[in-house]
């Protein structure tokens, strides 16, 4: 058993967590609102935005458990469980606890992938035949399955004899304190969700991490693929980070913990890739210009490569800082063969591009999404795809 105390151990897997290419999804809603380590609450809780942890549980738990303990209280405020679902518990406050719970175990038991580093601390709710379903549908089969009992047996469902883990639940839910914030905070909350788990899928990206399929949907649903497009572009170049203990990250300072800070470098070039095997159209293309046009000329920077490709890059033609205005009309697209994407990191690499990021523009049908040394994001048209490298976003129909 560690020695560290159990706030110490609660702010160490908080480290470790967004540290993770698999969980630094989260890491944004991990340092939101405020985080406290007690004995006000008996196991641990979240209002949607503040998280609390129970000293004396804490302290009794493994630390892959902690892991799992601190990833499940922020599953909850990610999916905004405790201001979306407050009519559910007003109907049975325990088979809402319940309905959340299921929802997102299943994620975090898959998310570990049986190596053991994250796991959930006993009594935990999950059960294989909820998978794919939100709180409002879960509850109501528990409610099913309640009513066809009469009130006896187990209200969380019979489950198909699979082996898994049925319980009551962990942790508390904290409704009564989200039930406090009001109606201008809670508008407030959701955005600030939305947008740490947007700025967290590009960090996911760049980390090589992946993006849970029920996060990327709830993104895909809210966002406007422009403003994701210029926050990618902008949040590799205009504040190319890089980390420095120079100047430790004051957020945690007071808790003993040194993280470094970021510090930003000069802009340098960006590439942009465009499909032009047949499946994006004169007028598309022109409307997708004239967005990175104007994203450029925020992040302003030093060089773009607009490369147009199909299965080899058929065009290749730099714009410097200041002369992106004329880049709608002095571009000449060029291609309409076959669509292969691994033709443009071969580019890149045999041409020596130095590029901050690539934003690349396609169908999403291809057979290989190539090998990157960049960070990379997929604006795709066809719904349902995801690329198998670097950040993908949907940008629907123009």
């Amino acid at each position: 058993m560690s020695n560290l105390t159990a706030h110490q151990r609660v702010q160490r897997a908080h480290v470790w967590l967004m540290g993770n290419p698999d969980y630094v999804l989260y890491s944004g809603i991990m340092m939101m609102g405020n985080t406290t380590v007690d004995d006000t609450v008996s196991t641990a809780c979240t209002n949607g935005r503040d998280t609390k942890y129970g000293e004396k549980f804490v302290s009794k738990l493994k630390d892959t458990e902690v892991r799992g303990l601190i990833l499940h209280e922020n599953l909850h405020k990610a999916f905004k469980h405790m201001t979306v679902w407050t009519n559910l518990w007003h109907i049975d406050p325990e088979l809402a606890n319940m309905a959340c719970d299921y929802v997102i175990n299943l994620m975090i038991v898959d998310s570990d992938k049986e190596r053991g580093f994250v796991t959930l601390p006993e009594g935990g709710c999950i059960d294989e035949k909820y998978r794919g379903m939100d709180a409002q549908t879960v509850f109501n089969l528990l409610r099913k399955d309640q009513e066809d009992n009469k009130g006896a047996g187990n209200d969380e469902g019979d489950g198909d004899n699979d082996g898994s883990n049925r319980g009551t639940g962990f942790d508390e839910h904290d409704w009564e304190g989200a039930k406090e914030l009001s109606k201008e905070e809670k508008g407030a909350l959701a955005r600030e969700i939305d947008q740490a788990l947007r700025q967290g899928a590009i960090l996911a990206g760049k980390m090589k991490g992946s993006v849970a399929r029920e996060i990327a949907e709830q993104l895909e649903s809210k966002i406007d693929w422009r403003e994701a497009l210029r926050e990618f572009i902008t949040s590799m170049c205009v504040e190319k980070d890089f980390s420095s203990y120079r100047r430790p990250n004051r957020r945690w300072i007071n808790e003993d913990v040194y993280l470094p800070s970021m510090e930003g470098e000069a802009l340098g070039d960006i590439v942009i890739g465009v499909d032009t095997s047949g499946s994006i159209g004169g007028h598309e293309l022109g409307k997708f210009l004239g967005e990175l046009v104007s994203i450029c000329n925020t992040v302003n920077p030093a060089k773009v490569h607009l490369l147009y490709w199909d299965s080899g890059v058929a065009g290749h033609e730099t714009y410097e800082r200041g002369s992106y205005e004329g880049l709608i009309n002095s571009t000449k697209p060029a291609g309409g063969g076959g669509t292969s994407p691994d033709c443009v990191p071969a580019y890149i690499k045999e041409h020596k591009i130095t590029a901050e990021c690539v934003v690349m523009l396609s169908d999403g049908y291809v057979c290989s999404w190539g090998t990157w040394e960049e960070p990379v994001l997929w604006g795709l048209t066809s719904k349902g795809i995801t690329a198998d490298v670097g950040t993908t976003l949907f940008i629907g129909e123009f």
